[in-house]
């Protein structure tokens, strides 16, 4: 069995309700993993929560500021 296989996704309240442009979280203390619904063969991308809070927070502000 695979990290991947053993993880808890959760698809981004962002995505695309038609399936078009999906994208899956998982989160472990160590790490948070981002991957495309779409072709999970694609090796997810791993990154440390600190970096992954940062860029939800960047995400979140109104576009211009």
């Amino acid at each position: 069995m695979s990290i991947t296989e053993e993880l808890t996704w959760f698809k981004s309240s962002y995505s695309d309700s038609e399936g078009a442009n999906c994208v899956e979280v998982a989160m472990r203390l160590e790490a948070v993993h981002i991957r495309d619904s779409k072709d999970k063969r694609i090796r997810p991308l791993t990154v440390a929560p600190s970096a992954w809070a940062a860029f939800t927070s960047l995400a979140a502000r109104p576009s211009g500021h």
